[in-house]
């Protein structure tokens, strides 16, 4: 089918058709379009996609009858070897290797000869050289408490027996993002069952309907936050097993939260013994020769995506986590890295023509609409999110628009623009029409997922919300009976940030795990720096569940509008800018059918505050000054209004916010 076809019998306009800006490059857009095509039949032939990529069966150690098989794609290798606990470690004939043509080489046991639990790993030589090696496909991988040194491991329990369905689309996904590691509250690595029967509880009470979950791939530096992948296919082993993660996912569902997981295709680890570099003696097995295997800012590999091998590797990986572990979806990570043979390093990207120039790898371009159309493919409906700071038009438009086929991108600069705010000027200079601009500033053709902090913003050498607003007072003053004025300044605005974020949101919303209740530290790795501490690498969950503390009413405040805008389905209704005023500081917006005012001003409050509205009765849902929420209780709960001659009159308190809804 041609994209006319595709576009007629879809009713989809191309992304030039939409933005004439990008008229201009349409000839590059559709000479995109078609390579990606191109490359799709080029890997899986005509039809669909899924029953071509299957590296994640053929590859890793599995049954077939009465054998154990394992396969490696080491072209530069001249001989492999298993060794491991059944051979004492030795390089013996009856586990070596056959090579099968194309590169390949396999190894086929009795399958007596391995046991559940065994370890092993390949030894593989090649011209000048020989050493331990790790199988690029390894499903299991373990860390030995004293020496640290990572093995694969033969992993055969009895199947897990799934108990619920996966929860369906979200097309307004509420994301709870999370680290398995760091979220109990003792000093210690926190594991999946933990998560499961104390903080996913939690979750499903704040009314969050996505988690996200960093560092599942296997990564040998705990401090990395998972973003150094070593092993692929590997779920991390210091949470747990997989069977207690599947427990995890199943009791998600259970719940009507759906689960997808931060993948990491952008790059690998650059370590031997335990990723993919090297593996067979060549540095460009996996990546790009030379300097363009390596990158410069994070001191890691940079895959080839040009290359069939790879894209197969990549592309078998989506369809593992998701067949294996049910996930519902995945945040792609480090998008701009893939995107830019620079990897957006110091570029403003202030002109669309980047977008198409000779500095875009076209390769990972392809890539992601592939990994995208089989992830949709395999489930029409699971939710796939771009990390993107370049703007690159057409990432999260369908690929029948000539897009990327991404569901959402990261609205990456608001919570840039939060920090700048906070940081640079008192809030009585805050502009609400900045604050609206940037809020709502949004290719109409894409949809993104707002947040005004997320993990970034938590770690060290960062700031979170409520540490910039209310700093070392957070030590002292945080109890309800010895309030100050910062405190309450915090407060205040931590609920009108996070508010007014979701509010506008263009699509989606997302808080890390703890800021929602205003977690007091940063989060800090065990690491030398520290004397390899953990007391930086949780969750304080004891702070918000006690009563003569306020960071409980920070969490109310997050579960009353998370809940609402859910409720409402709010998100999907479309924003309309009712009244901005620079000198009183006053934001309002409609949005389906609830009104959201926000009075900035520090010290003035409003009486009788008129401003244009649609016709009907509005009652007053909830406000962020109520008793309950650490406010002044300065409102009327449920206090109804109704419109005289198309316009409502409210009492606009200062350094509040008020969401009304229409009964009539």
């Amino acid at each position: 089918m041609t994209l006319k076809e595709k576009g007629a019998s879809r009713k989809v306009k191309a992304i030039f058709e939409t933005d004439p800006w990008l008229e201009p490059y349409k000839g590059a857009i559709l000479s995109r379009h078609e390579r990606i095509l191109s490359q799709r039949k080029k890997l899986t032939g005509d039809g669909l996609m899924s029953p071509g990529i299957n590296n994640h069966l053929y590859y890793p150690l599995h049954r077939e009858g009465q054998q154990w098989v394992l396969r490696e794609w080491a072209p530069n290798a001249t001989r492999i070897f298993l060794i491991g606990d059944f051979n004492n470690w030795k390089r013996t004939e009856g586990y070596a290797f056959t090579p099968v043509g194309e590169g390949n080489w396999e190894l086929r046991l009795p399958s007596m000869f391995l046991h559940h639990g065994d370890l092993y790993k390949l030894w593989i030589e090649w011209p000048g050289g020989g050493a331990e090696r790790l199988p690029a496909y390894v499903t299991r991988t373990v860390q030995d408490p004293e020496t640290k040194v990572f093995s694969a491991q033969v992993w055969d329990p009895a199947p897990y027996e799934w108990k619920h369905r996966k929860v369906g689309s979200r097309p307004n996904p509420l994301i709870y993002e999370c680290h398995i590691g760091m979220s109990g509250e003792k000093e210690e690595v926190s594991t999946f069952e933990q998560f499961r029967l104390e903080v996913l509880p939690r979750v499903s009470k704040l009314g969050y309907n996505v988690l996200q979950i960093m560092a599942l791939q296997e990564h040998p530096y705990y401090g990395s936050f998972g973003y150094q992948v070593s092993n692929f296919f590997a779920l991390s082993s210091r949470f747990g097993t997989p069977e207690q993660f599947k427990a995890l996912v199943d009791d998600a569902h259970a719940r009507g939260i759906a689960v997808i997981m931060d993948i990491v295709h952008s790059h690998a680890v650059s370590n031997e013994a335990e990723g993919l570099s090297r593996l067979d003696g060549r540095d460009d097995l996996y990546f790009y020769p030379g300097s363009r295997g390596h990158h410069p800012a994070w001191g890691s590999r940079c895959f080839d995506y040009g290359k069939d091998e790879v894209k197969y590797f990549l592309l078998s990986n989506c369809k593992y986590w998701m067949e294996e572990y049910h996930l519902d979806g995945f945040r792609f990570d480090g998008v701009t890295s893939m995107l830019y043979w620079d990897h957006g390093l110091g570029k403003a990207f202030g002109d669309y023509s980047l977008y198409f120039d000779g500095g875009v790898d076209e390769n990972a371009v392809e890539y992601l609409a592939l990994a995208n159309m089989l992830i949709h493919e395999i489930d029409p409906k699971a939710i796939t999110i771009a990390e993107d700071v370049s703007g690159m038009a057409g990432l999260a438009a369908p690929f029948a628009a000539c897009g990327l086929g991404f569901d959402f991108r990261m609205a990456m600069g608001i919570a840039d623009h939060w920090i700048k705010w906070i940081k640079e000027l008192k809030d009585e200079q805050w502009s609400m029409g900045g604050i609206w601009y940037e809020l709502t500033n949004k290719r109409a053709d894409e949809r993104t997922i707002s947040y005004a902090e997320c993990h970034d913003q938590a770690l060290v050498g960062d700031k979170t919300i409520i540490f910039r607003l209310v700093d070392k007072d957070m030590y002292w003053c945080m109890s309800r009976d010895k309030r100050n004025m910062v405190v309450d300044r915090g407060l205040a605005l931590h609920k009108m940030i996070r508010l007014v974020t979701l509010a506008t949101c263009g699509g989606g919303y997302l808080n890390f795990m703890g800021n929602e209740f205003g977690h007091p530290e940063w989060i800090d790795f065990p690491r030398e720096g520290n004397g390899w501490s953990y007391k930086y690498a949780r969750r304080q969950w004891s702070l918000q569940d006690n009563p003569t503390l306020l960071y409980g009413a920070l969490g109310k405040f997050d579960a009353e509008m998370i809940k609402y805008v859910k409720r409402e389905k709010t998100l999907s209704a479309p924003l309309v800018q009712l009244y901005v005023d620079e000198q009183r500081k006053v934001l309002i917006f409609s949005r389906g059918n609830s009104i959201f005012a926000f009075n900035f001003n520090p010290v003035s409050s409003f009486d009788s505050f008129r401003f244009h509205a649609p016709e009907g009765e509005y009652r007053m849902e909830f406000n962020s000054d109520e008793g309950r929420f650490a406010g002044y209780s300065r409102l009327e709960d449920g206090k109804t209004h109704l419109t005289q001659e198309g316009s409502l009159s409210l009492y606009l308190p200062s350094r509040t916010a008020i969401v009304l809804k229409k009964t009539n």
